[in-house]
């Protein structure tokens, strides 16, 4: 008898704290995120604006920062970018950081803009790939998401609609 109630006990116990477990986690919007449980580290974030002058990220200043990585050629990025777009315009208190990963060719990439009708967001290059190496990126496109600390807390792989109501209420929990 004493068996059966510490089994008893045992299957009401983990089942209570698993189930507790599944409900308090926020669930993620979409199945191409990977949210890191510990963020990682970040060098210094440097890369070029559309006159080829060096930007570096201030890591510390209490915003949090999107790095998207894409091409012109990549169709996945031709989707999402549309809706990037649109997220930085109506989410300002995130700073977005759209970054072409081919040698900076300024016609190309303003026809490239133009073509999907891109708005709200500034051209930045990473014409010799040192982001791309730096945070190991494996495809377009890729998008970072560095927190108020200056770590990397989540990333992207692939492209997602930066609008969806699930995806921004995930990332409104990180501000």
């Amino acid at each position: 008898m004493n068996i059966s109630r510490f089994f008893l006990f045992q299957l009401f116990f983990f089942t209570f704290i698993k189930f507790n477990f599944l409900t308090a986690a926020e669930p993620l919007p979409f199945n191409n995120i990977v949210l890191h449980k510990n963020p990682l580290q970040v060098s210094q974030v440097k890369f070029k604006d559309f006159d080829s002058k060096d930007i570096v990220l201030n890591k510390n200043d209490g915003k949090i920062k999107i790095l998207n990585f894409w091409a012109t050629w990549c169709a996945p990025c031709k989707k999402e970018m549309p809706s990037l777009d649109k997220f930085s315009l109506n989410n300002q208190d995130f700073l977005v950081f759209p970054i072409n990963l081919e040698k900076i060719n300024k016609e190309k990439t303003l026809k490239f803009y133009e073509d999907l009708n891109i708005k709200n967001l500034k051209i930045f290059f990473d014409p010799e790939f040192i982001l791309a190496k730096q945070f190991k990126l494996r495809g377009v496109p890729t998008t970072v998401f560095i927190n108020k600390k200056g770590q990397e807390f989540a990333r992207v792989l692939g492209d997602i609609d930066f609008n969806d109501k699930n995806f921004i209420k995930w990332l409104n929990n990180y501000k």
